[in-house]
């Protein structure tokens, strides 16, 4: 055997460490019911040990002990399994002998996955709670929607064009589709979490980063499906605007200067717009809630208005194709709004490095991003369609007041 270096000496730590934290907690339970918990501190602490040093003395010392330390979980279930049907100690002994062996080879991450297993562990009473009594029979069936579109649906799918003009990418339009849905879970968890009010503003603001046209869909959906959160939901989604302009501005701090000096006050402008007119649905939504506090009603999201949304970016993208092959390159500000149909901020960038290499003044690329963002509002005003009429009126509003902020913006700018 090699002589023990600092890696070895870490790991022997990571694993009584982790042993000991694990183990503590199960010494507790056991307190609580001896009769149910056979292993405790000590216990867990020695395997731990056992499998940070069988991993030291090599494969067959490792395959013996992981034996043994098997065995003893077994005579432990039965020993055991009239009081207590369970198997979860003897599995965190097996798998506290894993983690000790793991520690001699990446003592960080066993150290990290001890701190899981002691965390997951610990949270047996609110785990049972969350999923017997506030976890419905529906929003589970929805859980595993969504990570079966997110998790098989979409690695299956075909990254690359399937249509003749090399547009329609099946994987690409699913994401938008999962992305729909996982803000709008997202919005449904913090609204059980939080409340109408704040949980809402501060799911649309957040999905905003991810895609402001995609959280303006989900908040519409989430409308549709309890009206009575209508305001609340048109604020969330108005608040994805803001998320734009931040990442607009971000963009053009960090690849075009010059250009974002020239549209710092229309960016301004359009966010201080969007703020505003978010906040004036968040107190109109608080004014209707005034009567009492409301139960949460619908489901956390509807497969149906996110395939919806995906079919309006796939419209997008083939509009922005199509009118990029007749202006060809007629015009910075043509292809410009062309390509705000399908991204604003790819829109952003390649203004930005245009303006940086000399070839277009930054006065003509503030023009051609206001023309990409304008095509972009449309975007999430079609988006806005998904949640009836209701939504879509002040959202539709809030949007074009956002972007006429921008364009009057840049228009009073000196040439």
């Amino acid at each position: 055997m090699d002589p023990v270096g600092a890696q070895q000496l870490f790991g022997l730590i990571a694993a009584i460490g982790g042993g000991l934290l694990v183990g503590v907690g199960r010494e507790r339970e056991k307190a609580r019911q001896p009769e149910h918990e056979p292993a405790g501190v000590r216990s867990f602490s020695v395997v731990a040990l056992a499998g940070a040093v069988a991993m030291l003395l090599g494969p067959v010392a490792l395959a013996v002990a992981g034996a043994a330390v098997l065995a003893l979980a077994a005579a432990s279930y039965w020993h055991s399994v009239e009081h207590d049907p369970g198997v979860t100690t003897e599995l965190a002994l097996l798998v506290t002998f894993l983690l000790g062996a793991l520690a001699q080879r990446q003592p960080q991450l066993a150290a990290g996955l001890f701190v899981a297993l002691a965390v997951l562990l610990q949270s047996k009473s609110a785990l049972h709670r969350f999923t017997r009594q506030v976890l419905s029979e529906q929003e589970l069936n929805d859980a595993l929607l969504l990570a079966a579109s997110a998790l098989i649906v979409l690695p299956l799918l075909p990254d690359r064009a399937v249509d003749p003009w090399d547009v329609l990418n099946p994987r690409k339009l699913w994401l938008f589709v999962v992305l729909v849905m996982s803000i709008n879970a997202l919005g449904y968890i913090a609204l059980r979490l939080l409340g109408s009010g704040r949980g809402l503003v501060l799911a649309g603001l957040l999905g905003g980063f991810v895609s402001s046209a995609a959280t303006i869909a989900g908040m519409g959906q989430r409308a549709a499906a309890d009206p009575r959160l209508l305001h609340g939901c048109v604020a969330a989604a108005l608040l994805s605007c803001v998320a734009t302009v931040v990442q607009l501005t971000a963009i053009l701090l960090a690849i075009a200067p010059a250009l974002l000096q020239r549209l710092l006050v229309p960016l301004a402008a359009a966010g201080i717009a969007a703020v505003a007119i978010a906040a004036w649905f968040v107190w109109r939504g608080r004014t209707a809630q005034a009567g009492g506090e409301q139960t949460l009603a619908g489901r956390p999201f509807a497969l149906r208005q996110a395939l919806l949304f995906a079919a309006v970016i796939a419209g997008a993208l083939l509009l922005s194709t199509a009118l990029q092959h007749f202006i060809g390159e007629g015009g910075v500000l043509a292809a410009a709004a062309a390509a705000g149909l399908a991204d604003v901020h790819a829109a952003a960038i390649s203004l930005g490095q245009l303006v940086g290499s000399g070839n277009v003044a930054a006065h003509e690329a503030a023009w051609a991003l206001a023309a990409a963002f304008t095509t972009n509002s449309l975007v999430k005003c079609f988006g806005a369609s998904v949640g009836g009429a209701a939504f879509a009126r002040p959202v539709v509003a809030g949007v074009l007041a956002i972007n006429a902020s921008l364009v009057l913006a840049v228009a009073l700018q000196p040439a």
